[in-house]
């Protein structure tokens, strides 16, 4: 894949382009450009026009940036130009987050010292919910050094019962 370097205004945005994104998006992108740098070409096609990357355009735009990378798609028919472009959109509208990793995932960020969590995109009220929740991968179940679990009101072993341990996918037996 060849990426250029072009100026910012030969770059044509398309007209007829039917996903919208918010100011907050644009943000969350430009944040993301300056932090991290660029990391996805804006991908035009022959006549450089935008297939995919309107907001990366904006964001650079935000940014007062006089160039950006690019990747001419010359290889596509118009007919394909069009597909690609509403399907590059749409992909992310069927994607989810596994929230069991998620948590972990910032709580290690945070552990490893990473100043402003926000430039992953979620803001601090998702992200601390999120972390709420987190243990770090290997440190399921653990707590931390002052608090303990709160005890059951009825003891679950027996005198005599039988514990099974491993991956048996069961639970206590007793005799």
């Amino acid at each position: 894949m060849k990426i250029e370097l072009w100026a910012i205004d030969r770059v044509i945005p398309y007209a007829r382009n039917a996903r919208t994104m918010t100011a907050a998006t644009v943000d969350k992108v430009a944040a993301s450009v300056q932090e991290f740098g660029w990391r996805q070409p804006i991908v035009v096609d022959v006549n450089r026009v935008i297939v995919a990357g309107h907001t990366r355009l904006l964001a650079a735009r935000k940014l007062g940036l006089t160039e950006v990378p690019v990747h001419v798609a010359d290889n596509l028919t118009p007919a394909q130009v069009k597909a690609y472009r509403l399907m590059d959109n749409r992909s992310h509208d069927e994607t989810s987050w596994d929230l069991e990793l998620l948590g972990p995932e910032l709580l290690d960020l945070q552990n490893l010292g990473y100043g402003n969590l926000e430039l992953t995109g979620f803001d601090r009220q998702e992200i601390a919910d999120f972390l709420a929740g987190a243990a770090s991968p290997g440190q399921e179940g653990l707590t931390p050094d002052d608090e303990a679990p709160a005890l059951r009101e009825a003891a679950v072993a027996q005198p005599g019962g039988l514990w099974l341990l491993g991956n048996t996918g069961c639970c206590a037996a007793t005799p």
